[in-house]
């Protein structure tokens, strides 16, 4: 199957170590709380390797001045997690960027038509034209959370160019729509499935991750 987005999936133990964790149905709660912290800060170093504006610069260190490189800090930074199962990945994104903002999002999705609706909307009136933004979705199932998500952002601004969509379970359905009306966007995951059952759930995937990463 070939989509026009780019999608990645890291080959990095920590990612196949934890990604196991998760999936595994004996996992208690905070074990799995855990494992999706880790996903969010590992996927996440891989997201921003090569994607923060950089520039050239001398430093004095105790000994000499040498030549250092830093991150652009004029450009602005969001994260916006999907709640509830987006806050999950929040601890192990921040740790990363702890100076980016954060805008919550809030979705419910329909169980018997699949479809989302929005309860929370915390995202400012206009992003910046640079600002870069990464998403917390961790399953890209059917793809309509994502696509609502997706609306949202870009009417205020959003660049898709500029996104990143952390996941830790991908399936075709959400993948194919992504690329049919954000082809420029960026994802990446710890596994590609299968597909969906006729409850809209990923196979095998892991299970409802709000639910297992809550207790409730």
């Amino acid at each position: 199957m070939t989509f026009q987005l780019r999608v990645y999936v890291p080959d990095h133990p920590l990612v196949k170590h934890w990604l196991a964790v998760a999936r595994d149905v004996n996992t208690p709660s905070v074990l799995f709380k855990t494992a999706m912290t880790e996903l969010g800060r590992w996927l996440t170093y891989e997201a921003t390797r090569y994607w923060f504006p950089t520039f050239e610069t001398t430093v004095k260190t105790p000994l000499a001045p040498c030549p250092a490189t830093l991150i652009n800090p004029e450009i602005p930074i969001a994260i916006i997690p999907i709640l509830r199962a987006g806050l999950a990945l929040l601890d192990g994104a921040q740790t990363l960027l702890p100076l980016a903002s954060t805008y919550h999002l809030g979705l419910v999705r329909n169980e018997e038509t699949l479809k989302a609706s929005c309860y929370l909307n915390k995202l400012p009136e206009q992003f910046k034209p640079e600002t870069q933004i990464i998403v917390l979705e961790p399953m890209l199932a059917t793809g309509g959370s994502i696509m609502t998500a997706m609306a949202e952002i870009t009417k205020r601004g959003g660049d898709p160019a500029l996104m990143r969509i952390i996941s830790i379970v991908a399936a075709p359905p959400a993948l194919q729509q992504l690329s049919q009306h954000y082809p420029s966007l960026t994802i990446y995951t710890a596994i590609i499935d299968e597909g969906i059952n006729d409850q809209g759930y990923i196979v095998p995937g892991l299970g409802d991750a709000g639910d297992r990463a809550f207790g409730t």
